[in-house]
Parts: structure tokens; sequence; C-alpha cells
């Protein structure tokens, strides 16, 4: 008798797969094989994770076409299918597979369109916390805050690309209208972040990406402004600390001698 892993396998992989026929021992109420029931479920599984995924990336969708959208989203399903029971799981890896979908290989872009989707995606359902105030860094003596360690808010992602990919995004999502795009302009590094009740997507200026990301491997302030530094001359610590704050992209901060605030005080007394 077939082991009852290897059924579910077999189910699995029958279940997107037309070209193969309906796993033995299938059977309906007459108990005889039913291949169209199952056909018809087979159909409804692929045509339900195609509309989460149209639902997951509209942007994309809008860019190329309804019908183009659900061929590829169905290859996608095919190629990859869930691996959680979470549907909202589901399409983490859809921008990858837009970057190798050969018919797709015209619009370079797309897959950064793609990350920025998956992105407000996972950043809407991350959880929730609470966002460091302005005042909160206060505490801290100025030659002591290049020593922090600074706790970034969960929902916060960072997409980077070398094209225009916030502004075509914007031109495709909601109410946003297509237009021209100077793809000379060079490319756009986005922050996404759930701080309140609304995703934002923002547009990161020179050496933002590299001084969020130093600091999300656990750089100091200090390591991470070099780091930005080396990636661009223009970055400006100030703007972007303020710009940080006011988005709510921290939640909490920690010195590398393991000092609070009070204690610095106190040993400074």
């Amino acid at each position: 008798m077939q082991r009852l892993s290897d059924r579910q396998r077999g189910f699995a992989t029958a279940l997107l797969d037309p070209t193969l026929s309906t796993p033995p021992g299938l059977v309906g109420p007459d108990g005889d094989e039913s291949p169209k029931r199952f056909s018809v479920y087979r159909n409804n599984v692929v045509v339900g994770l195609t509309e989460a995924l149209q639902a997951a990336f509209p942007a994309v969708c809008r860019i190329v076409g309804e019908a183009f959208f659900r061929a590829m989203a169905r290859t996608y399903v095919v190629s990859e299918p869930p691996t959680s029971p979470i549907l909202l799981d589901y399409g983490a890896g859809f921008p990858d597979f837009v970057a190798g979908f050969e018919p797709a290989a015209s619009l370079p872009y797309l897959p950064d369109v793609a990350g920025i989707e998956r992105a407000w995606t996972e950043a809407y359902h991350a959880r929730e916390a609470v966002a460091l105030e302005h005042t909160a860094l206060a505490a801290i003596p100025s030659d002591r805050v290049a020593d922090i360690r600074l706790a970034l808010h969960p929902s916060l992602r960072v997409v980077r690309s070398q094209f225009p990919a916030l502004t075509i995004w914007r031109m495709n999502v909601d109410d946003g209208v297509p237009g021209s795009v100077d793809f000379g302009s060079g490319g756009e590094d986005v922050l996404v972040l759930r701080s309140a009740a609304e995703v934002e997507a923002r547009l990161m200026p020179p050496g933002g990406a590299e001084f969020v990301t130093a600091l999300a491997n656990g750089q100091t302030a200090a390591e991470a402004t070099r780091s930005a530094m080396g990636a661009s001359a223009l970055f400006d610590l100030s703007a972007n600390f303020a710009a940080l704050i006011g988005a709510g992209a921290f939640v909490g901060y920690s010195l590398v001698d393991g000092m609070n605030p009070r204690e610095m005080k106190a040993a400074r007394a």
C-alpha cells in the first residue's frame, strides 16, 4: 500500500500539472474514479492562486495587461506552489521569478516594481511596534550618539533599483496616471514602511539605503554613516536621521557598552 506521504505528494504534483492524470484512489460519491471532479478542483486551485497574485501585484498587472499577467502568474503557480497554508505568504518569490521570465525581458524594471509591491504587502502585515519620537534620543550625550545601535520598525523594507521603479509603481497603482519616464535619471531606492495605519513608499536620498541596511545589520550609527558615505559622497546624516525618525523607522536603541542614558549620566557625574 502506498504511504500517505507519497499519496499526498502525488496529489500535490498532479494538482498543478494538467498533463498528469487523476491520482489513483480518488473516487466520487459513487465509488468510481472522478477525473472531472479533480479537474474542477485543480482549476479552482490554480485560478485562486493566480487571483491572489493579481491582487498582490496590481501595478505589475496594469503594466503588462491582465492576460499577460495571468499567463505569467499561472506559470509561477505551477513552478512554485505554496509552501505555507497562509495565503498571505504566497508570492514572496514572485519578483525573482519575474526577473527570469523571458517573455517579460523587455521590461527590465518590472521585477523591481514587483519588489516594491511585495515589500508593501509584507509591511502591511508586519507586527505592530511603537516608533521612537524625536525626543527619545535627547537623553543620549552628544559624544555618544555615534555609538548607538538602532532597532528598525518590523515593517521596514528597502527596495533598491537601478531604474526609476518607484516612479513607475506610483504611475500604475490606485489612481496613478501612466506617463513618460526618464530612464536616464538613474535608479531609485525605496523605503517601504508602516509605522501607523498606512503603508508608505518613500524615495530614499543618496546613501540612505546603505545607511538603513547597515543599521539593520547591527552596525552603530557611526559605522552605518561610514558605509553610507562610502556609497555616496552626497550622504547627509542629519537629513537622513530626521527623515527616518519622522517616518517612524526606529523603535528602539542601545549603546555599544550596554549602558542606558541614565547610567551614563551617573558615570559622568
